[in-house]
């Protein structure tokens, strides 16, 4: 049975937003993301297909809003009071979100974006830079612990770790061994900026 939108209670804003995402994670780790259909969001949401339409013009813009939603502040990553413990904590929560929707999304958006030079200009112009940000923080707390020299700070540092396990969950799938990230953290990342 199919329940009319028209008759729920209107929901706006982050209620209407929250509850839209909610139901395109649902639907991710229910039926993947190839099967996902902007159509069933809205039923699963209690929205209009129109209210889905209005804000993303395709499952892309949705998947990765629905996976930004539910990933932590980037300003506000683990803070354990080691450049160690911080990474190993940031790597262990991301492992999580990649064996759940969001990993899901991860691979199909992906796909979608390999096979086609406008998506992948689109997923690029989308994406919100999250990795860097949660790693500038985390390298700005090292450095004023006196764990790290600023100098150490690269771009290319910074991406190291979290493409290391990305291209493990990729490659490999879920879920990631923890031993697979102590030994990004260990053999990687801290010698980069701890020479």
């Amino acid at each position: 049975m199919v329940t009319d939108h028209r008759k729920l209670p209107r929901r706006r804003g982050e209620a209407l937003n929250a509850a839209i995402f909610q139901a395109a994670l649902d639907e991710l780790a229910e039926v993947g993301y190839a099967k996902l259909t902007m159509e069933r969001v809205a039923e699963r949401a209690g929205a209009s297909k129109a209210s889905l339409y209005r804000r993303w013009p395709s499952r892309m813009e949705l998947a990765m809003d629905a996976v930004y939603h539910v990933m932590p502040d980037p300003s506000a990553p683990p803070d354990t009071g080691s450049l160690r413990g911080d990474l190993l904590a940031l790597l262990r929560n991301n492992a999580e979100l990649l064996a759940g929707p969001a990993g899901e999304a991860m691979r199909g958006l992906l796909s979608d974006a390999l096979s086609d030079q406008t998506r992948t200009a689109d997923l690029r112009r989308h994406s919100q830079g999250h990795s860097m940000k949660v790693m500038r923080e985390i390298a700005r707390r090292a450095i004023e612990r006196g764990e790290m020299d600023a100098g150490a700070v690269t771009a290319r540092r910074l991406e190291a770790g979290q493409a290391l396990l990305r291209q493990h969950f990729l490659f490999n799938g879920v879920p990631i061994p923890d031993s697979v990230i102590v030994e990004i953290v260990d053999e990687v990342i801290v010698p980069l900026f701890i020479p």
